[in-house]
């Protein structure tokens, strides 16, 4: 049969496990320059001076605006729109009728029934199934990432950040900027632009994300460089980008929960073969025949403070239950250095090689679930690890079991896929083996978690 839809895609290879686990696509790209000095001084710098994130080209930008906009994001968001007006800014998270989470992204409230929302093609087409298939009077747009436009971006976003990030904007400025506070926005002056701004931080430090129309690309980068490159910035290549996240906390790539259900068969339907959720590929050592032992909640993710039930949305019944059953808990884990070492140790074996680490950023799929285990017991998954110098070590996120996720706490990770591997492009023939841990905070930054409450 003709394969069109995501749906299509499953019966023909008859479980959803299968197709993503042995899907070709691996993680999620980044395309810009790998490096512009080192990833090393890259990642340190904002800590210790201040980086420039290049975030125009790996992001889809959805545009919706109209007079139901604000209806539609209350009918699918579990955020509370209650405070829904001009120049806020929202982490909004969607999930499926069963409350399990299919995605995240930062609403930008650009005009009182105006937003841009920003992340994965996930979230876009999440929103325009619902935008096709429900009543409600608005219009949308889409400027796709990079990699699935074959033409120019409509605008350009760039992240400023670190502890002299706010003294090279206010010198762009010439002069001081009005203190908005975090996740909302104002107005910086560069070059002459009037560019919008938002207070954010990606990487567990202060700074502004700027965004304006990508004819002005070149003279807002060359002029954050040229006035920023003396106060010690550095900008920030792909290697390093991919590390970013593991630092503020936030967790890249959950499995969407759309493969399984009823509710979302209809969805399924509608979603093309070529599309990102299509093709996405689930890597590690966490195996299960059963697509939804890899589903998570908001409350599993550290998002159940956004979660209100002022309001009725998609999942809203589902998750008035789940939110008082146990959920994991978000951490982070340090992996155990002499493990590390005898993983980068076994490349120097003829047989019996472990996974590669790839520094800084070891990822070989899209969404990485790896077994945590304490004493044997399987307690949670770790997700994404890297390698950063700021704590110089190598770092995953993970959730676990609550009585298992105070700091210090000592847990083993399986790391590699068991039986040699999958037929993934990105997973060389290895073997599986045991890599020490202790969780300690999420986010490991101080900064982070003296700051971030979205």
């Amino acid at each position: 049969m003709a394969i069109k839809t995501l749906e299509d895609k499953i019966s023909a290879i008859g479980n959803p496990v299968s197709m993503l686990r042995n899907a070709p696509l691996g993680p999620y790209q980044f395309p810009i320059q790998s490096e512009f000095t080192n990833w090393r001084d890259e990642q340190e710098a904002w800590r210790s001076s201040a980086v420039l994130f290049d975030q125009s080209f790996h992001m889809t930008d959805h545009t919706i605006e109209g007079p139901d906009t604000k209806k539609l994001l209350e009918d699918v968001a579990v955020n509370s729109m209650g405070n829904f007006r001009k120049d806020i800014a929202k982490q909004v998270v969607f999930c499926n009728e069963e409350g399990f989470y299919v995605a995240d992204a930062i609403m930008f409230i650009l005009e009182e029934d105006k937003v841009n929302i920003v992340n994965k093609p996930i979230n876009r087409d999440w929103l325009q199934y619902h935008i096709d298939h429900g009543d409600y009077d608005v219009t949308s747009t889409t400027d796709d990432r990079a990699l699935d436009n074959k033409g120019r971006r409509l605008g350009y976003r760039f992240e400023v950040q670190g502890p002299n990030a706010w003294a090279i904007l206010e010198k762009m400025n010439g002069g001081p900027i009005e203190d908005f506070k975090f996740f909302r926005m104002g107005y910086i002056n560069v070059v002459g632009r009037k560019v919008r701004a938002l207070r954010h931080g990606m990487a567990g430090a202060a700074g502004l994300e700027l965004f304006g129309p990508f004819e002005d690309y070149d003279l807002i980068r060359d002029e954050i460089m040229k006035v920023g490159e003396p106060m010690g910035l550095k900008a920030a290549g792909s290697k390093t980008y991919a590390t970013v996240a593991h630092e503020s906390g936030w967790f890249p790539s959950p499995l969407p929960a759309v493969y399984s259900s009823d509710s979302t068969r209809h969805f399924r339907e509608w979603l093309g073969a070529n599309s990102f959720m299509a093709n996405l590929s689930l890597g590690g050592s966490l195996v299960s025949d059963n697509v939804e032992d890899y589903y998570l909640t908001p409350y599993d993710l550290g998002y159940g403070h956004i979660v209100k039930f002022d309001h009725d949305f998609v999942g809203s019944e589902a998750l008035k239950v789940k939110k008082d059953q146990p959920h994991k808990k978000k951490v982070t884990l340090r992996w155990g250095k002499e493990d590390v070492v005898r993983v980068f140790a076994s490349m120097f074996n003829e047989n019996d090689r472990f996974k590669f680490l790839d520094m800084p950023a070891s990822h070989y799929a899209t969404c990485p679930y790896d077994l945590v285990s304490k004493g044997g017991k399987p307690v949670g998954l770790s997700h994404y690890p890297v390698y950063t110098s700021n704590v110089a070590g190598w770092i995953s996120l993970a959730l676990v079991d609550e009585e298992v996720g105070a700091p210090g706490t000592e847990l083993s990770l399986t790391w590699g896929e068991p039986d040699g591997g999958t037929n993934k492009p990105a997973v060389e023939r290895h073997v599986q083996t045991e890599i020490s841990c202790s969780v300690e905070l999420c986010p490991i930054s101080v900064s982070a978690q003296e700051t971030y409450k979205i």
